[in-house]
């Protein structure tokens, strides 16, 4: 490859990350101001060392987990083709066209809505309880979430390793629209970093926002306005992968029950490693 084709390769790329880095930032800016707070922002301060050392366990498993992820994704594609089990005809028989009837409620300002959740209000849902639990006089919620999160691309990872499954913008061309690529083409350069066609049972974009919902759920006390906030963004997320023609309504169900059960994991991991100590 040339250095020209370089910069035409790479060009796009960097806008796309950069617009949505850019949101999830003002997203993550407004909500650390408003949600989280100046107070308690000037509480936490000094004490960040101490914070970071306590969590620093939990925070290194998920870095872990992250890291194979990565590496096993390169080879895991042909892993799954040498399994051979392919579970998109079985998807498709379960549930038919329905993401084609989801697409029916399509317009230009819809899509350009859910494309923006679908890829910097993703980011923002995940990142921001980092941000909020790290000076929330609790530390269990940032432990959890760091277990949680960890329990669901491991699993998540797994699942695409043992199933073949494309989704529906790919087995149903003619009936179901790739909405975002088609609206957005230069975002199929991000997502093409960092996943497959094959890789949509379960959806852990779904997996991922329920858990960080649920863990908004259970600190509603310490955070109201965030609990509010994760659980519609969660749902819209959820909706989105079907809207945009991402994952099968079965993807999303099979998230649903990941996320919850990764934050069961979760729990069970952190309650375990508190009584060992």
């Amino acid at each position: 490859m040339n250095p020209t084709q370089s910069l035409v390769t790479v060009s796009p790329l960097v806008a796309v990350l950069l617009r949505v880095v850019g949101g999830a930032a003002i997203a993550l800016a407004v909500a650390t101001l408003t949600i989280v707070g100046p107070s308690r922002l000037a509480g936490a301060y000094g004490s960040g060392r101490g914070r970071f050392r306590e969590a620093a366990p939990y925070l290194g498993l998920l870095t872990v987990v992250l890291l194979v992820n990565k590496v096993a994704r390169g080879v895991g594609p042909e892993l799954s083709w040498a399994l051979g089990w392919n579970a998109t005809g079985v998807i498709y028989a379960v549930e038919g066209n329905f993401v084609g009837s989801v697409q029916s409620l399509a317009t230009p300002a819809l899509t350009a809505v859910l494309s923006t959740v679908y890829l910097s209000g993703y980011v923002f849902l995940l990142v921001f309880p980092f941000i909020a639990y790290f000076v929330a006089a609790d530390d269990r919620p940032l432990k959890l979430t760091a277990v949680t999160y960890a329990a669901n691309y491991a699993i998540g990872l797994t699942c695409y390793i043992l199933f073949i499954s494309y989704g529906p913008r790919n087995l149903l061309p003619g009936q179901v629209e790739s909405l975002l690529y088609s609206s957005y083409p230069q975002t199929q350069i991000l997502t093409g970093e960092v996943n497959v066609n094959t890789n949509v049972f379960p959806s852990l974009h779904t997996s991922l926002s329920v858990s960080a919902a649920a863990i908004a759920i259970r600190t509603r006390e310490t955070y109201p306005a965030w609990a509010v906030v994760a659980s519609l963004l969660a749902s819209a997320i959820a909706f989105s992968t079907m809207y945009l023609g991402i994952h099968w309504g079965t993807d999303v169900v099979a998230g649903v029950a990941l996320g919850l059960g990764s934050v069961a994991l979760g729990d069970w991991f952190v309650e375990r490693r508190s009584a060992d100590s």
